[in-house]
This record gives structure tokens, C-alpha cells and sequence, in this order.
């Protein structure tokens, strides 16, 4: 099946240099973005039945753009004014720069991950001792509470606004060749304006693994998703199944249980028995066998090894002929100056021979 319209669950991007626009006139595509759910704002007076301090909080772990906007909504209307002691973790860099627009950011002290709040998990265990608030929807993703329940860390939850299905009226009478979900509340926004919905031959696409798993819930099929390492981003995912259908991405919903390998050293008496065979095979061979048969019982036998590390260790005590024939030519050296000195002795010997010619002329 040709795909040629494609509707987004999404707002359309603010952006042209979206891939999307690419991708919609590199195939000739029609894509639509109407987003499937819209937020509500939590009133502050509903906020004060949570009986949620936010003074008393430390750190506060911002997951998205629409947490950080609540937020500081929140705390305009209460009228409280947020410490710059206070610490921002946040999920990607992305979310962390948003909070550019509440907070200077230099002056603040906020912590990101790359993709997800786990990355920086060894950050989050040095302050334990700090009590963390998260500022969620209704309908949140347990993710987060897990991870912080698994480090041992003290946070509560505040609900700042709620995520609602979205009027789709619009679409009754209108076909689309593929839907493209982001969250389970696409799906869930989807039967609830379409409680008679039937897939045909419509392709679903899904960002996410909650998001995959809400569409096989609904008793959907999941035709590709995403992301995945041959397409990081739904656009890639998309344009991967244009081109072959049978090869679309797909996540791994469950994560694969990883068994301990255990690796057992062989036994010495199984590695003398494989020498023995190796040795009748190979007399019964040319001489090539018998040079491939030597080889492979040196892989297989350990007792070479200590042969040419022990070769090295004997050359090496060799020096000391060395040291004999630098003191021969040391002894060689010496003799010829007793002579020079036993020639001098000599000739200071018969130095009084001048008393004779003293004598002589003492006659005249």
C-alpha cells in the first residue's frame, strides 16, 4: 500500500527545517498535525487540597515544558517566590534550557541528562539528603517515581495540570493512509471521539515504548515505531517504511533477560588427549599437515608459552663475559707503567757517575 496522507497526533512545528516538511516533498506526502489531547491548567485553589508545600522542597525535577510552565503559573498565583538555592534536574538539555525563561540560568544550579532523568542518576544520589518535588499531570509516566523510589529519594508528587482528549469531530469523514501517536493518550483521545473505530488498512506508528504498548492494548496492530537505532527519530521511521514496508523499525517492547555466561578453563588431561590425536593425524600427512598439525598444538598447548618466556630470561645473563673482558685490558694497562716507573728507578741509580769526572780534574 502507497502511503500518500499522513496525520500526526501533534502540533505542527513552528519551524520550516522541520524533517517532516522534507519528508513531505521528497515523497509527494500529505501531512497533517492535529493534536489528539490539550492541557488544563490545575487552579491554584485545587492545588492547595494536595496539601503540597513547595517551600519545603530543595530540588524540583522538571520532565517537559509543560511541567516548568505550570509550575511558575502555580506559584504566581499563590503568590510564592522560588528561592535560587532551589536545584533543576530535567531529563535532556532542552528541557533544561527552557527554564531560560522563568530563571537566569546562570545563576542557578540545574542538572540534565541526555535523553532521560536516569543518565544523571549518580548526580541524584548526591543529594539524598535534599527533598525533591515533581510536578506531573494526571496521567503521568511512572518512569520517573520509579527510579526516584529506587535511589532512596525523598520526593512528593504535585499535579499542575491534567491532560484531556481533544474534540476530533473534524475527522470523521476524513482518511488517512497512517496515524503517528506520541503518547498512550493519543490513543486513548482516539477512541474516546471514535468508539467505533476499526484500523482497515490504516498504518499506526508509534514514538515510544508506553506509546507501543497502549496501541497492542487496544487490540491495534503496530506497523512501525520508533525510536531505534536505524531511525532515531519518527521522520526516519517513517521513511524507512516507504521505502520497504517489510523492514520497518520496530522497538523492543520487553527488555531481553541477559543470562551469566560462564566460561570453564579446559582440564589439563582433555588438552593432552587433543596433542595426541593431532600427532597420529598428522604423520599420516605430507609435510604441509604435518606444519598445520605443529601449529595448532601450540594454540592448544600452554607448556610453549613457558618456553619462549624462559629463552629471554638466560640471554639476559650474559653480560658478565663482558665484564671479564673489560678488566683484562684494565691489568694490560697497569704493567707498562711499572716499567716506565722501574726504568726511572734505574736511571737514578747510576746518577753519581758525575764524582768521577770531579775527581779527574781535582789531579790536573
Amino acid at each position: 500500500m502507497k502511503i500518500s496522507s499522513i496525520l500526526v497526533a501533534q502540533p505542527k512545528p513552528e519551524t520550516e527545517r522541520s524533517p517532516y516538511f522534507d519528508l513531505a516533498s521528497k515523497y509527494k506526502i500529505k501531512i497533517d498535525f492535529i493534536p489528539f489531547t490539550h492541557v488544563e491548567s490545575v487552579v491554584g485553589k485545587e492545588f492547595r487540597k494536595e496539601r503540597v508545600n513547595i517551600l519545603e522542597h530543595h530540588a524540583i525535577i522538571m520532565t517537559s515544558r509543560n511541567a516548568i510552565d505550570h509550575f511558575f503559573r502555580v506559584c504566581s498565583e499563590l503568590r510564592i517566590n522560588v528561592p535560587e538555592t532551589m536545584k533543576y534536574f530535567c531529563p535532556s538539555e532542552a528541557i533544561a534550557y527552557y527554564l531560560q525563561k522563568y530563571v537566569v540560568y546562570r545563576k542557578r544550579k540545574i542538572f540534565h541528562g541526555v535523553k532521560a532523568l536516569s543518565d544523571i542518576a549518580d548526580v541524584l544520589k548526591k543529594h539524598k539528603e535534599d527533598k525533591f518535588l515533581f510536578p506531573c499531570s494526571d496521567t503521568h509516566n511512572e518512569d520517573v517515581p520509579e527510579l526516584l523510589k529506587s535511589l532512596n529519594i525523598n520526593f512528593s508528587e504535585a499535579v499542575l495540570f491534567r491532560t484531556v482528549s481533544s474534540n476530533l469531530s473534524k475527522l470523521a469523514k476524513v482518511n488517512y493512509d497512517m496515524l503517528v501517536f506520541f503518547s498512550p493518550n493519543g490513543i486513548r483521545s482516539l477512541f474516546d471521539n471514535f468508539p467505533k473505530f476499526k484500523q482497515n488498512q490504516t498504518k499506526i506508528a508509534a514514538f515510544g515504548v508506553n506509546t507501543a504498548k497502549a496501541v497492542i492494548d487496544a487490540g491495534l496492530k503496530l506497523n512501525l515505531s520508533a525510536p531505534t537505532l536505524e531511525a532515531p527519530s519518527m521522520p526516519m521511521a517513517i521513511e524507512l517504511f516507504i521505502k520497504n514496508p517489510d523492514k520497518a523499525p520496530q522497538i523492543l517492547l520487553t527488555k531481553p533477560e541477559l543470562k551469566p555466561v560462564v566460561i570453564e578453563k579446559p582440564k589439563k588431561e582433555e588438552t593432552k588427549k587433543a596433542v595426541v590425536v593431532v600427532e597420529k593425524t598428522a604423520t599420516k600427512k605430507t609435510k604441509a599437515a604435518k606444519a598445520v598439525a605443529k601449529k595448532t598444538i601450540i594454540k592448544k598447548v600452554s607448556k610453549p608459552a613457558a618456553k619462549k618466556i624462559s629463552k629471554p630470561i638466560k640471554k639476559a645473563a650474559k653480560p658478565k663475559k663482558a665484564v671479564k673482558k673489560i678488566s683484562k685490558p684494565a691489568k694490560k694497562a697497569t704493567k707498562p707503567v711499572a716499567k716506565k716507573t722501574s726504568s726511572k728507578t734505574k736511571k737514578i741509580q747510576k746518577s753519581p757517575k758525575p764524582k768521577k769526572a770531579l775527581k779527574k780534574k781535582s789531579k790536573r
